[in-house]
């Protein structure tokens, strides 16, 4: 099994779950979150901070701030880690800084609580 975690962008949520949905995963979390990616820190600015000058501070501020995201999370069987990983590209894949992260995790077991089922029995 696999976790197919991908971080995108809040305004990309409607076309990820439709994305998701027609590849044939209903079954998903989804958690807000903050953040921001390495092209929005410009390196220049974080020297001059810290060299005291302090309108690269106050530059800073705003370049460094967090962006709002979402993360959505998806376990599936190996066989289907690449059709989840294709429909979020597909769904979430602008061309522009942001468009977000997917991080692929191999899953060792699982279990359903209500059943006791274990494994990809528990997730299918």
């Amino acid at each position: 099994m696999k976790e197919v975690v991908a971080v995108v962008r809040m305004n990309k949520m409607n076309q990820t779950k439709q994305a998701l949905t027609d590849s044939g995963v209903d079954a998903f979390f989804v958690h807000e979150a903050q953040g921001r990616g390495l092209g929005f820190v410009n390196r220049t600015l974080i020297q001059g901070t810290e060299q005291g000058y302090e309108e690269a501070a106050a530059l800073l501020g705003e370049k460094g701030k967090l962006y709002p995201k979402r993360v959505v999370t998806v376990v599936v069987e190996d066989e289907r880690a690449p059709d989840v990983i294709d429909a979020i590209i597909g769904a979430n894949q602008s061309g522009k800084p942001g468009d977000g992260k997917i991080f692929v995790v191999p899953v060792r077991d699982a279990f359903r609580v209500r059943t006791g089922e274990r494994g990809e029995r528990s997730i299918s």
